[in-house]
């Protein structure tokens, strides 16, 4: 029965992703937004907020009963207390809004489901790409249908390694000495500005391994898919949140399985 519901979750998060995937690229076609900033000069569009409105509104009609944890209509949504067997939607409308709004093509939209303390369905759409990654739990991962599993690299220093930097300004300097420390370690780093779709190119091996703090609607669906990929997931430092663990992106750290314990101590090594 549960497996039905989440194939029944993820065919629903499939046509909304593609939908606003479509809102997204329309809108940007068309020079259709305006620019505005959140605290800690975050950008937001007026695309994020109309995407974030048509998820809302759907999520609403279909599943009157389901709770949403989103990032532009209610980021501060208190999940430690739900009754059990409460469904959660967690949502970006755009993981990565400064990609989006400067003509790039790292742009995703993510839907997630957090069901008893688990991540149950992910759905990364990035329509600029032309790549839709899925995943249920215990089901697998794929992109465009394709199944995706992660490189297997085992040598730390040839892994690539994404990450990410915060709109914190004063946050940066103990990040840039872990840049410096997986620079030195590894193959090279990359940063595409999109947490979503870094978790998802772990999960295709197109990356090896990815560490950032970010918040739940960043790494929900990523994060499930990556697992079902074969990824670790984990973090290489406690968190400090009071979130449920599988949707607090506080120090997050996935790979490969056998670079994990690597990466995480080199991550968290004093300097």
């Amino acid at each position: 029965m549960m497996t039905e519901q989440y194939q029944n979750w993820l065919a629903s998060a499939l046509q909304w992703s593609r939908q606003a995937g479509e809102m997204i690229k329309q809108a940007r076609q068309a020079s259709a937004f305006v620019r505005d900033y959140k605290a800690d000069h975050e950008l937001v569009t007026t695309t994020d907020v109309a995407v974030d409105e048509y998820l809302c509104a759907e999520i609403a009609r279909t599943y009157g009963d389901h709770i949403i944890l989103s990032e532009e209509s209610s980021p501060s949504l208190v999940l430690n207390d739900l009754p059990k067997g409460t469904p959660v939607w967690v949502i970006d409308p755009i993981d990565g809004t400064v990609n989006y709004a400067h003509g790039h093509l790292h742009v995703a939209v993510s839907i997630a489901v957090y069901l008893n303390g688990e991540r149950v369905v992910g759905v990364v759409n990035a329509p600029f790409l032309g790549e839709c990654y899925w995943a249920t739990k215990d089901g697998g991962a794929f992109c465009n249908d394709r199944s995706l599993a992660v490189s297997g690299n085992t040598n730390l220093r040839n892994a690539l390694v994404a990450t990410g930097f915060p709109y914190q300004k004063q946050a940066l300097t103990p990040i840039i000495e872990r840049v410096s420390r997986i620079l030195h370690a590894c193959q090279d780093i990359r940063r595409n500005g999109s947490a979503a779709l870094d978790l998802c190119w772990v999960a295709s091996g197109r990356i090896d391994a990815y560490f950032e703090t970010v918040k739940p609607w960043d790494m929900a669906a990523g994060a499930l898919i990556a697992e079902e990929a074969g990824a670790r997931v984990g973090r290489y430092a406690p968190t400090q949140n009071k979130l449920p663990d599988a949707i607090d992106g506080e120090s997050l750290l996935v790979t490969t399985p056998e670079l994990f314990m690597a990466l995480a101590l080199l991550l968290r090594r004093e300097v």
